[in-house]
């Protein structure tokens, strides 16, 4: 017998068109309302633990570049949303929290990490989720990663001239104290052969444990070695400690170099109690200038008349611009195709230009040496004119010899 057929039943043809037109009205929805909502990023910081005073001007620095881009209409239409993670300034802690926001949040991009040590945990997490993160601080060279900008100077862009600068100035009887961290004893492996090279000896080196009070062992190395110049490559606030101490062992005129230490750190902790105190950094808050001058007004508007800018925190500022920079040109936030993008952009910054170094993927960048004046301002006396290309791997010896230092230090640790 024939089967009957409903007779409000719609043609096969019918009921196809109909799905499909859902279909395409639904993706259409979901296109749009994606086109609507905020771009989310995040900010991977330290608010807690001993590097969440070093690391407080960076997250305000990220903070007003997102507000900027905001009161500017956002990014392809869309307010920019910021998420923050805390480091707690445990690098376990560091790799969870980017875990979180780049799983969870559904981050398109993250902007931090105060230490190479933080930095280093973080890596793995973004290459597993082949993700996007811009890294402020200083880098100690001999490790790259296609998922990482870059922003801070590398050993040839900061501490190589520096130390260069120094030893010609004062004598080449270098010591070398730091912080004990991933950055530091990387660091010291290079300033050692550099100190050597250049016809200098290092009398002594030392590394303290993150945010360490005393001072003593270092103050007794410096009365018995008497060196011509002290190198210190100690972080966030064992810097205040070790001002501290040189100034209290009668040591306050002894030439003394910061590389870890940013500018608003020499001001509040070191001040001007220390007769030849120097830093290194691509940028200075007193330098002249249009656009500094604007940058300045834009964040004292934001966090006061006393607030202080360092070349890590501009660093940071940057990233964010230079992100920017490529999601407009790519038209969209998509992470892969910024991170192809990026390595194609050059913005303009308060110390003059940013311009990514696509082999490297880090930035050009000047260097400026200041001296910390009596009243704790910091006075340029050096500006080399030339942009320095960075080299993540210090070209005096072979990425092989580099490896093998890389290794014995850590079997050392």
């Amino acid at each position: 017998m024939r089967a009957l057929r409903p007779r409000w039943a719609w043609p096969g043809g019918l009921l196809l068109a109909l799905a499909l037109g859902l279909v395409a009205y639904f993706v259409q929805r979901e296109a749009t309302d994606a086109e609507r909502r905020p771009i989310v990023i995040g900010l991977l910081h330290a608010l807690s633990g001993p590097m969440a005073e070093s690391d407080a001007p960076l997250v305000a620095a990220v903070k007003m570049a997102v507000e900027e881009l905001n009161a500017g209409g956002g990014l392809l239409g869309r307010r920019v949303e910021l998420r923050i993670g805390d480091s707690r300034s445990d690098p376990s802690a560091a790799a969870a929290a980017a875990e979180r926001l780049i799983g969870t949040e559904q981050a398109a991009v993250l902007f931090g990490c105060g230490s190479s040590a933080c930095r280093e945990a973080v890596r793995p997490v973004v290459e597993a989720h082949r993700h996007l993160l811009f890294h402020p601080a200083a880098h100690e060279g001999m490790a790259l990663s296609a998922h990482i900008v870059y922003t801070g100077p590398t050993p040839n862009q900061q501490a190589l001239p520096a130390t260069g600068w120094a030893m010609g100035g004062f004598g080449r009887r270098v010591y070398l104290v730091g912080t004990d961290g991933l950055y530091q004893r990387r660091l010291g492996i290079v300033l050692r052969d550099f100190v050597q090279l250049g016809g200098g000896q290092l009398l002594g080196e030392r590394y303290l444990p993150l945010g360490a009070g005393d001072m003593g062992a270092v103050m007794a190395d410096l009365r018995r070695l008497r060196p011509d110049v002290v190198l210190s490559a100690i972080s966030g606030a064992g810097n205040q400690a070790f001002f501290d101490a040189l100034v209290a062992a009668g040591l306050g005129d002894q030439p003394v170099l910061s590389l870890g230490a940013a500018e608003p750190e020499m001001k509040a902790f070191g001040g001007g109690r220390l007769g030849r105190h120097f830093s290194a950094w691509s940028y200075l808050q007193s330098q002249p200038g249009p656009a500094n001058e604007a940058f300045l007004a834009r964040l004292r508007r934001r966090q006061g008349e006393a607030a202080l800018a360092s070349d890590t925190a501009v660093s940071a500022y940057l990233g964010v611009q230079i992100w920017a920079a490529a999601v407009r040109e790519v038209g969209s936030p998509q992470t892969e195709a910024v991170t192809v993008n990026v390595l194609h952009q050059s913005v303009t910054a308060p110390q003059g230009s940013a311009t990514v170094d696509g082999r490297s993927r880090h930035l050009w960048r000047q260097l400026r040496i200041a001296q910390v004046r009596p009243d704790g301002q910091l006075r340029e006396v050096v500006l080399l004119p030339r942009y320095i290309r960075p080299e993540p791997w210090p070209s005096f010896r072979s990425a092989e010899y580099w490896m093998a230092e890389l290794s014995r230090i850590e079997v050392e640790r």
